[in-house]
């Protein structure tokens, strides 16, 4: 569906922004350069009156963004966690983002709800509540299962809210591609790509059952977290469209006054919170990628409880560990091995030079180590690399928006539960076992050992994968004049070298 139909859309969304007044902010925030200025302008001034409104109490491009709706709302959630693509001004004003829209009626959730599981939700459910949630995707219900009595949260899809959206986002790979050609200076930041992990974050969110997956394996993975609840994923009651889950009833992590009148200690659920979150990005690479204060409650025996797994995040096990170097290194100052790190992950450019990116790294980090722990923000450091990644010629690592974006969005919630947290301090001995586990000897060991198994598993066929190499190799030089050493001995000769290493490997284990 991408092309120049969806210029329709794109004129639609510039006259929106022009009539709410987002357009000049947009395009500061961006510092778009001319010829980009002009287009957007042109898309947008003459057609002003074809606009939205908007809601005239909201900023303005919080306004337009919910004026143009659900696909929006959500694109402008994910465009937060960019402050190097919008700015810190625009990504804090896109945070507040509550993505609340008003619900649809309750018959056709129900509607849904029997369509979908093949199921007469009057019988199923004694009671099912109105919308207790609207957001841009989908609607929350409260219902209890009649056979057993449990209360119960039933997610429905918006109806038709799949093909909205597809029409949103192929215009949205319009403007992308747009704001590459009128500003080559952009495509440091990889907009084509920002729209495929946007897309990407879609799609799994319309369809619930990989939500339901996601909860599964969410749980699986953290079934021994003390002081951690998820609630179970009713499969039998949930499809495609419909998600049903056990109720979660807790106060609003963002509910101070009813947390303290439960007799919490906030600063106890602060360092949780965050020590959690980088035990499950570091420990597990599987992580809740929207942990904001909606999405967490704090249950009567302290436990924190999270839920609504429409958005996680998975990073491998290699980038989790030069990710937990780089942090570790920022806790310790160790500037130069921050700046080795990024070289030998291949994220700065090997033609720049170590030691001037380890100083700029220091300017980064100094200032924010002088402050008092109430000032020191993950924020501001991670706003202040963007900055440091720019002059180095740094490429967007598009594996990592998320895991930047949930430290940031983490950070806050520590913060509100206690004020006075020092993150470097609470991350440190999350950070520090994890190093001594991924790169100390250990490790190295259990490497060597994991590669070996894989070896040893071609160890038959090695002779025969062999010798069919030398064939194909003899034959391409059969009619060459003279004989040149050939290229794939070296690879034979470490071939051999690895099985034999894996044999003795798996020798020692099984001694």
């Amino acid at each position: 569906m991408r092309g120049p139909h969806n210029i329709w859309r794109l004129i639609r969304t510039g006259a929106t922004l022009e009539r709410t007044g987002a357009m000049g902010i947009v395009l500061e925030a961006f510092d778009a350069p001319a010829p980009l200025r002009i287009v957007a302008r042109v898309l947008g001034w003459p057609f002003k009156w074809l606009g939205l409104k908007g809601d005239p109490s909201t900023p303005p491009v919080v306004r337009a963004l919910t004026a143009l709706g659900p696909a929006y709302i959500k694109f402008g959630q994910v465009l937060s966690t960019r402050p190097d693509v919008v700015g810190d001004e625009m990504a804090t004003q896109m945070r507040v983002l509550q993505d609340k829209l008003p619900p649809f009626p309750v018959h056709i959730a129900k509607q849904s709800v029997r369509d979908e599981l093949n199921i007469d939700p009057d019988v199923v459910f004694s009671s099912f509540s109105e919308p207790v949630a609207a957001a841009s995707i989908a609607q929350v219900h409260k219902a209890v299962i009649a056979e057993t009595g449990e209360e119960v949260a039933v997610k429905v899809l918006r109806p038709k809210i799949e093909k909205a959206f597809q029409k949103d986002v192929d215009a949205f790979y319009l403007a992308a591609k747009m704001v590459e050609i009128f500003s080559p200076g952009s495509r440091r930041l990889r907009p084509m790509d920002v729209i495929e992990h946007f897309e990407g974050v879609v799609l799994g969110e319309l369809d619930l059952r990989l939500e339901s997956s996601a909860a599964a394996e969410f749980s699986a993975n953290t079934s021994g977290d003390a002081g951690f609840q998820l609630p179970k994923v009713k499969w039998a009651l949930s499809g495609k469209r419909v998600m049903t889950l056990e109720w979660a009833e807790g106060a609003n992590s963002g509910d101070i006054a009813a947390i303290d009148a439960a007799g919490h200690d906030r600063r106890v659920l602060g360092e949780r919170v965050l020590q959690l979150f980088l035990n499950h990005a570091l420990r597990d690479g599987y992580f809740h990628a929207d942990m904001h204060q909606g999405n967490l409650k704090i249950a009567a025996n302290g436990d924190i409880i999270a839920y609504d797994f429409g958005i996680m995040g998975r990073i491998d096990e290699y980038t989790r560990r030069v990710y937990a170097e780089i942090l570790f290194g920022f806790i310790r100052r160790d500037y130069k091995r921050v700046a080795e790190v990024h070289f030998e992950a291949g994220y700065v450019p090997a033609d720049q030079d170590v030691d001037e990116f380890a100083r700029a790294l220091r300017a980064v980090g100094e200032p924010i180590f002088g402050m008092d722990a109430t000032r020191i923000s993950m924020g501001r450091l991670l706003s202040y690399l963007f900055e440091v990644t720019e002059r180095f010629g740094m490429e967007t690592r598009t594996e990592l928006i998320l895991l930047q974006r949930t430290m940031v969005v983490v950070e806050g919630v520590a913060r509100s539960l206690n004020p006075h947290i020092n993150i470097w301090e609470v991350a440190q001995p999350i950070v520090e076992d994890y190093i001594k586990k991924s790169i100390g000897p250990i490790a190295l060991l259990s490497d060597l050992g994991r590669t070996a198994r894989i070896l040893a598993r071609f160890g038959p066929r090695l002779p025969e994968l062999a010798e069919a190499a030398l064939i194909q190799q003899a034959t391409r030089h059969t009619d060459q004049p003279a004989q040149r050493p050939s290229k794939l001995q070296p690879f034979l000769w470490s071939m051999m070298g690895a099985g034999l290493m894996a044999i003795f490997l798996i020798g020692l284990d099984r001694l």
